[in-house]
């Protein structure tokens, strides 16, 4: 049973954080394991097939990120604030000190199967492989991630919403006693099943809580000091992450976006090619281009990279959009006037 002894100060700095990086270490560990994960199902089936045609199932993550055990602590940044984007925890990333790149590679070679031959020569010269490394994580990112942002985000922004409503009703204690059946607030000790011990004097103040899309049942910690002490537990209502969502509002935006462009918000649900999406919708490749043009220049969908095509997604302001058509209209009704 691991142990971290809480302060006033610890718990006043007590926070929550979206990162990037914990879904792309869930994620890798998911894809790694080889499991028909039933939560994941839709998920894996789309994204397995880029990943290997990219080889990125053999590349430097493959090293890195194994399908359980330890993870190196500079793939998992202390987050600056509540939201940071890709792009500063990779900077953080690069910055890493190389002596800490060293001695998360040993640790990691301790508690595995030794490392491969990408992890040997990050080791022997972590500033001109660093960002070979962070290369292939943008890489995943466009294939794996970014195409389903929007929908991942607003799982973790409700999870933390949930939570820190739980915090302001019913306290920090509360909070932590409903967080996971393994974590056990007691007075001043936060105290963790089947962990090392884990002194104060060992890490940084305060407590991250990281919602995570991707993690198993158990949690996930990552101490090391001077950064604050990081918690990742499995976010509320993944299970329902992958499944279809309805586009009822699609008939109310046909006037405004046209049937083609409406047609494309209602096939986005699950990210695609413009040649899959021309298929789809019946009509040709750069017809189906240009609309796609159109709609990525109104925020409505978003375009990632994936080797020489490119994948389409829809974005949470066309997800708002599909669902606000699916409202009542304000307008006249009956006998009712519009005055001035």
């Amino acid at each position: 049973m691991g142990e971290l002894a809480f302060s006033v100060r610890d718990l006043a700095q007590m926070r929550f954080a979206v990162s990037p990086m914990w879904q792309v270490g869930g994620g890798l560990r998911l894809l790694a394991s080889g499991a028909a994960d039933p939560v994941h199902r839709r998920w894996l089936e789309q994204v397995r097939p880029r990943l290997a045609a990219a080889g990125l199932d053999r590349g430097w993550l493959a090293e890195l990120v194994p399908a359980a055990g330890y993870v190196p602590d500079f793939l998992n940044p202390a987050p600056a604030g509540p939201a940071p984007t890709l792009a500063e925890e990779l900077a953080a990333i690069a910055a890493t000190p190389a002596d800490r790149v060293r001695r998360d590679l040993d640790h990691l070679a301790r508690h595995g199967a030794g490392l491969g031959p990408r992890a040997r020569s990050l080791h022997a010269d972590p500033p001109r492989r660093l960002p070979r490394v962070l290369a292939e994580i943008e890489a995943y990112w466009e294939l794996a991630l970014g195409p389903y942002w929007s929908r991942i985000r607003a799982l973790l922004d409700a999870d933390v919403f949930h939570r820190a409503r739980l915090a302001a009703e019913r306290g920090a204690g509360r909070l932590l006693d409903d967080l996971h059946p393994s974590l056990q607030w007691d007075e001043d000790l936060l105290r963790l099943v089947r962990r090392q011990k884990l002194g104060r004097q060992e890490a940084g103040p305060g407590l991250v809580l990281i919602p995570s899309a991707f993690k198993g049942p158990g949690l996930a910690s990552r101490v090391a000091p001077p950064d604050p002490p990081q918690l990742a537990y499995r976010a509320r209502g993944v299970g329902a992450l992958w499944e279809p969502r309805p586009a009822s509002g699609a008939d109310a935006l046909t006037a405004v976006l046209g049937r083609a462009r409406t047609l494309l918000l209602t096939e986005l649900d699950t990210p695609a090619s413009t040649t899959e999406l021309a298929g789809r919708i019946g009509i040709s490749v750069p017809g189906t281009s240009q609309h796609l043009t159109a709609l990525r220049d109104a925020g409505l969908v978003s375009a990632h990279r994936a080797g020489r095509s490119v994948l389409y997604a829809r974005t949470a302001p066309a997800d708002a959009l599909l669902a606000a058509g699916a409202s009542r209209p304000f307008g006249r009704t009956g006998g009712d006037q519009v005055s001035s």
